[in-house]
């Protein structure tokens, strides 16, 4: 059964969760942009990687599973390949300054890859495709998950082994078409939209869970919390299995940081490892055919007539246009157990804001 909703104009969302990320002692220009980054994953739909986050950034402060006064370190800078170590900082701030790094070198050379390592979660990985596809580049981004229990089983498992690895890639805008923006988890669904459903007392898709038994369910509620019993499983069987498997050796193994393989240490917090690539179109040939092939191919997929009228085929990233249209208008909407929690953390963090 659904739980009644209430809607929030972003702003106020924003100014929330930067005024309890300052109270716990956050430095004022990371919690900004840590609050900015979290309600643009509400506004773009992905509410999994949203503002229901901060209960868990709060935790993680407290805990000392995130270094709040972290300074970026670079591990190797061979001239268009850089490694760097976040010392286990916060996401955003850090893989921001990473893919500007990178953007700065594919300018440059026409290709780049990097690094990140010791990061704590870099929220909706969508964000740093479409800062690359602002700068006219291709970017293709790997992650895998680590410093805490592992949430997805293997194809043919019974038992967690595996984070969420998400996979980014994006394309930049042509004069006709907006960015192309494919992101996704290799887990048929992403954790925070299991937590989302619990929150809200809804099932989850069939196929998206098993149990602490290994059998299939649709209840979330046995993965709501910090202590989870059973585990996600993969997209589409073994193709998001490999595609999570081959997360953790690009990010986990390239970046210097390590697997999620229980020989590596796990905190209870949530750290990510990224390896972006990105690459320069006009390095690669004339970018007006590209611009026209790219529509091209785009009028023809979007053309396939719908299998029902009122759902058409989409272009990749327009789900996230149409969300932020929305939302920006209409608000965010949060269920009440999600606002008690959020307030519950910003009283933990000693902000006296509430929703």
């Amino acid at each position: 059964m659904n739980l009644d909703q209430t809607r929030f104009p972003a702003e106020q969302l924003v100014s929330f969760i930067e005024s309890a990320l300052t109270a716990a002692d956050t430095r004022k220009e990371d919690a900004a942009e840590i609050a900015r980054h979290l309600v643009d994953a509400n506004l773009t739909g992905h509410d999994s990687h949203g503002i229901g986050m901060l209960p868990a950034y709060i935790a993680h402060i407290q805990g000392g599973q995130v270094n709040i006064t972290a300074t970026d370190i670079t591990r190797s800078d061979k001239g268009v390949i850089i490694q760097r170590d976040a010392d286990s900082g916060w996401g955003k701030p850090a893989a921001r300054r990473l893919i500007e790094t990178a953007i700065e070198k594919c300018q440059q050379n026409g290709l780049a890859a990097a690094t990140l390592g010791n990061v704590h979660h870099l929220g909706r990985i969508g964000a740093y495709g479409e800062q690359a596809a602002a700068a006219g580049l291709v970017s293709m981004h790997f992650v895998s998950v680590a410093d805490h229990a592992p949430l997805v089983a293997p194809f043919r498992g019974s038992d967690a082994r595996f984070g969420t690895n998400p996979v980014c890639i994006s394309f930049p805008a042509t004069n006709k078409r907006p960015s192309f923006l494919l992101d996704m988890a290799t887990s048929k669904i992403a954790l925070g939209k299991v937590r989302v459903a619990a929150n809200k007392g809804e099932k989850v898709p069939p196929g998206s869970l098993i149990n602490e038994h290994g059998m299939e369910t649709e209840d979330p509620t046995g993965m709501s919390g910090f202590e989870m019993k059973g585990a996600l499983l993969p997209l589409g069987r073994h193709k998001g299995y490999g595609l999570g498997f081959a997360c953790e050796l690009l990010a986990g193994v390239l970046s210097g940081a390590g697997t999620l393989q229980p020989g590596n240490p796990r905190k209870g917090g949530i750290q990510n490892r990224m390896l972006s690539i990105l690459i320069a179109p006009d390095a690669f040939g004339d970018t007006d055919w590209m611009d026209e092939e790219v529509d091209a191919m785009s009028d023809y997929a979007l053309a396939s007539p719908p299998m029902d009228w009122d759902s058409p085929v989409l272009y990749p990233g327009d789900p996230e246009r149409a969300w932020r249209g929305k939302r920006e208008r209409d608000g965010v909407p949060l269920d009440e157990v999600t606002v008690e929690q959020l307030n519950n953390a910003a009283n933990k963090a000693g902000s006296s804001e509430r929703l």
